[in-house]
């Protein structure tokens, strides 16, 4: 499975005060906030964090099928997001203009992610986004982030072998 999320961060520093009373306490716990606190770009951890914790609940979401807000119940850690018995990996992507995670259930789901260009083959089932492959015939899980200026598509790309019999 694949989440993914994307923070414009114009958009965010234009229309998030992350400083005002309450925010951090209310996102993250109490080792995120002291990792916050001492980086030496806070407001780029604070996106970080946001966009690792975001990746990892559409992971949780597809898989259980519950919505819910409760952003410190996803813990960050090095490259994971931990919810209770549920574990991410992520890797993300700093650049002056956006933060990007792609969060999966598994480390080998990274060699197998791919980007779409457009929605065109995009469908959704139960409101998640699903990826039909017309040579393959068949739908991949996607996830579908946007903010600001900056949209993406991520799947996974099946591992499965193609086998053609003559």
């Amino acid at each position: 499975m694949i989440g993914n999320d994307i923070i414009d961060l114009a958009k965010a520093k234009k229309e998030s005060n992350w400083q005002r009373k309450g925010f951090l306490d209310k996102l993250f716990t109490e080792d995120e906030q002291k990792l916050i606190l001492n980086s030496e770009d806070s407001e780029q951890m604070v996106w970080n964090l946001w966009s690792r914790k975001e990746a990892a609940y559409k992971i949780y979401n597809r898989q259980t099928g519950e919505r819910f807000f409760n952003p410190k119940c996803f813990v960050c850690e090095a490259g994971e997001v931990d919810f209770g018995t549920y574990k991410y990996f992520t890797q993300t992507q700093i650049t002056s203009d956006f933060i990007y995670t792609i969060a999966v259930t598994s480390r080998d789901g990274f060699e197998t992610i791919q980007h779409l260009e457009s929605r065109d083959a995009v469908q959704k089932q139960n409101g998640i986004p699903y990826w039909f492959d017309i040579v393959e015939g068949k739908l991949h899980p996607a996830s579908i982030t946007h903010h600001g200026r900056f949209a993406r598509i991520a799947y996974l790309e099946s591992t499965e072998k193609q086998f053609s019999f003559l």
